[in-house]
């Protein structure tokens, strides 16, 4: 593992987190999510949806679930598949590990599925790290756990429902799901959403003096 991602994985507050997930669930990548707010949901074990105005503390709302040797995979992953560049943050830098370990902790039956595929996901790199002496997959050297996502990738494009490929699809689409929801990930797409393309500067000069508002008037 790259010494310097720990330095780089900031923890998102999580009010942050919840709002962001809420955002993202609309992406045609991820598949959605509803939040009502301050609304109970039948199902049991889901309590109130988050009220979006509230700070919740680790373990409030819903338990979160990574481990702290899942959060350094999931660190390491994100560096790989959204690395910085010279005009962008990395995955790593905007807080993704914390967006995913929120949407997988979610108790929405689409979270559900997401959170058994990426946890087993996960204890599957570990085993593939092991078959090649390694202790773990944080363990691996940058370039090795550069050639497993690499060969994850191959199977992955060829049947993209079949695990473990499925896996990596996934985990995929909610790095990337999660960093173009981010401002920093809409300013490297050059998304501008709802901003004027020209500057303002008054009504023309010509037709001020017409109705006879021209400062020379």
């Amino acid at each position: 593992m790259n010494p310097s991602h720990e330095s780089l994985a900031p923890r998102i507050d999580r009010r942050v987190a919840l709002r962001w997930i809420s955002a993202a669930a609309a992406t045609p990548a991820l598949g959605g999510i509803s939040f009502a707010a301050e609304t109970p949901v039948a199902a049991h074990g889901y309590g109130p949806d988050p009220d979006m105005t509230k700070a919740y503390q680790p373990g409030e709302l819903w338990p979160l679930t990574f481990s702290e040797a899942q959060r350094k995979q999931i660190v390491a992953l994100c560096d790989i598949l959204l690395p910085a560049t010279d005009a962008a943050p990395g995955a790593v830098a905007v807080g993704v590990p914390d967006f995913i370990d929120e949407w997988i902790s979610s108790p929405y039956p689409g979270q559900v599925g997401d959170r058994k595929l990426l946890l087993k996901g996960l204890a599957w790199l570990d085993e593939e790290a092991r078959r090649r002496g390694a202790g773990d997959f944080v363990s691996l050297k940058a370039g090795d756990q550069l050639d497993v996502c690499q060969r994850l990738a191959i199977p992955a494009k060829r049947t993209p429902k079949e695990y473990p490929g499925s896996f990596f699809l996934r985990l995929r689409d909610l790095v990337a799901g999660g960093y173009y929801t981010t401002p920093d990930g809409m300013r490297d797409l050059g998304y501008r959403g709802n901003v004027p393309s020209i500057e303002w500067t008054g009504p023309p000069a010509e037709v001020l003096e017409k109705l006879g508002l021209s400062p020379q008037a």
